[in-house]
């Protein structure tokens, strides 16, 4: 069994489909998925979804790329997260390939997530992008390795990602580790403790091989595993079984979930 730990199935490609995306999972052996805020404008849209369906979570977060005028605090992002499907803070984290200038209300956008992440208890997703110094610096600041989380959708190198699990948090690989240009990823994913690796699609973006420049889907995951297995030259089962306990470990649901999803 596979969890897809990032999608966005709220975002209007993916929803207009989402019953038979949900389907595709469930042939697949994809039994849950974490559809990820980006803003707060649409985060009831996000939680909605998690509400109706039982192998649904939602998260709560500002993605770093949104420009807005009122930037939420910790204490309100707190407050959106206290319900018993939203299961993590974010994403969240800096992002200075898209957005350049001053960009030091990304700096504490990214604070504010953190405090909220602490003030709630919950785990963070954390995006980062031509930012990994800032992006550490920050989490060591803020002492974010009191909640742990998850560097999601990971392209650095292999030293980003030992500080990052130093620092309590695990490494996502996305559909990009099947890419026959990410060489270093692939490394990374070759040396990454098993104890600290979870799978995601990133949806409707990057769709793994051999559905690349295809909308991407939940399903698709299994792909990712299926590249991070052979890196490995490990059974399959070893990736899906690690992933998924990881998956629930992280996020402190229950392991009896998955008996439902059978």
């Amino acid at each position: 069994m596979f969890i897809d730990s990032h999608c966005h199935l709220d975002f209007p490609d993916l929803a207009c489909d989402l019953e038979a995306l949900l389907h595709n999972m469930d042939i697949n052996q994809v039994t849950h998925a974490l559809c990820v805020s980006v803003n707060l404008t649409d985060f009831p849209r996000v939680l909605a979804l998690a509400e109706a369906h039982d192998n649904l979570f939602a998260s709560v977060g500002v993605h770093p790329d949104y420009e807005i005028e009122n930037e939420p605090d910790a204490g309100h992002i707190a407050r959106l997260a206290d319900h018993p499907k939203v299961i993590a803070i974010g994403e969240t984290g800096l992002d200075y390939y898209r957005l350049k200038g001053d960009l030091e209300w990304q700096r504490e956008r990214f604070r504010q997530h953190i405090r909220a992440a602490r003030q709630s208890g919950k785990p963070l997703i954390i995006h980062t992008r031509s930012a990994a110094d800032d992006t550490l610096r920050i989490m060591r600041e803020e002492s974010a390795d009191q909640v742990g989380g998850v560097m999601h959708c990971f392209t650095e190198s292999w030293a980003v990602a030992q500080q990052a699990i130093e620092m309590n948090f695990y490494i996502s690989f996305s559909g990009i580790v099947t890419f026959k240009n990410a060489a270093t990823l692939k490394d990374v994913a070759k040396k990454i403790p098993l104890d600290r690796m979870l799978i995601e699609t990133d949806s409707p973006y990057l769709a793994p091989v051999p559905f690349r420049g295809k909308l991407n889907q939940p399903a698709f995951v299994r792909h990712v595993a299926e590249e991070i297995a052979r890196l490995r030259a490990v059974d399959l089962q070893e990736i899906a079984s690690a992933t998924t306990g990881n998956f629930l470990k992280l996020f402190n649901i229950p392991e009896n979930i998955l008996e439902t999803s059978l």
